[in-house]
């Protein structure tokens, strides 16, 4: 299957996003938000959650690189979005309104497990 960039431009936003994201949860978790790791065990939570958006990020590489992983990457994609969009959603009813980057990254996660979503469809 051939792609072209708009098969492809929620796996081009993801990438960086999630890689930044990751390295920010790993590195510096109170560099965008007021939460930091106080014990040991909090800082391996974090740097576990990094360790897991790198290993996403690295398969939507590949999907973009080798064609054949292009639907499980958009797949994976998908639920990955979807999956941090709903639980912030959850959050929202449970805990309250977030910050305004929190706020915009659910628009944005939300977005683009759709846009995943609607490219599958249009594939099968």
């Amino acid at each position: 299957m051939k792609t072209n960039w708009r098969q492809n431009l929620h796996l081009y936003i993801s990438i960086p996003v999630v890689t930044t994201a990751a390295l920010v949860y790993g590195f510096q978790s109170d560099l965008l938000f007021e939460v930091s790791a106080q014990t040991t065990d909090e800082s391996n939570i974090y740097k576990a959650t990094m360790g897991l958006y790198l290993c996403f990020a690295a398969f939507w590489v590949i999907g973009l690189k080798q064609s054949s992983y292009w639907k499980a990457a958009t797949i994976s994609n998908m639920l990955f979005m979807f999956g941090l969009g709903l639980g912030r959603l959850i959050s929202f009813v449970t805990d309250g309104m977030p910050s305004v980057i929190l706020l915009l990254g659910t628009i944005g996660e939300l977005t683009l497990a759709v846009y995943a979503y609607l490219l599958l469809r249009k594939t099968n």
